[in-house]
């Protein structure tokens, strides 16, 4: 079974795909973090696919993402590669790469994706399909707390929100699959609700 896990940055995606999948042991891919890894690849060594080595390993009963055999875990969630990544992923050669990888790591497995084009078109005839949202004020909350969690001091409330307007439509209206809820997928806004009631609501429709 695969589960699709869609929508913008700052509603909770991550977590709750990872909760999911922890629900129904099923496996999780963080697909955001595939294109966060190629903008770093581009940001910080060159902008060549040719040269680009990716790997998911688990360290310590974690997912770690290496590079070139590089550990960027920690850095592919960087301000800069925030800033750069929608750029990057607009890239048609990028995203043949990605959603032909994606594909791959779904095969024989129940698997949880989280994304932006997850069920409109990587996994178009997936079982479930979510669609995550929350206010842009709420999104920038949330990404701006995450930053400052990580030490990240010198970022702005008012930055984080101008990046999550910018990235919105940014995603929305690119040439190659645009950010959108698929028309089968269930729409949950997550602005006034905790992790786990969200995740409660995603599991329960699996028994349905």
């Amino acid at each position: 079974m695969i589960i699709t896990i869609d929508g913008p940055s700052g509603t909770g995606k991550t977590t709750i795909a990872r909760r999911v999948a922890e629900r129904l042991n099923f496996t999780y891919v963080d697909t955001g973090a595939m294109y966060r890894a190629v903008t770093y690849h581009f940001l910080y060594n060159e902008r060549s696919l040719e040269t680009f080595v990716f790997e998911i390993r688990v360290v310590e009963g974690e997912k770690h993402y290496f590079v070139g055999g590089e550990d960027v875990t920690a850095g592919i969630r960087s301000p800069d590669v925030t800033r750069h990544v929608s750029e990057v992923s607009a890239h048609a050669d990028v995203r043949k790469l990605m959603v032909a990888l994606q594909r791959r790591l779904a095969e024989g497995t129940d698997a949880v994706f989280e994304g932006r084009d997850m069920a409109t078109f990587v996994f178009p005839d997936a079982e479930l399909k979510i669609y995550l949202d929350a206010s842009s004020e709420v999104r920038a909350e949330r990404r701006y707390d995450e930053f400052v969690s990580k030490g990240l001091h010198d970022i702005g409330k008012d930055d984080v929100l101008e990046d999550i307007l910018r990235r919105d439509t940014y995603d929305s209206t690119r040439d190659l699959s645009p950010l959108r809820r698929a028309d089968d997928a269930h729409y949950i806004d997550t602005s006034d609700l905790s992790i786990d009631e969200v995740v409660e609501d995603v599991v329960s429709r699996t028994r349905n």
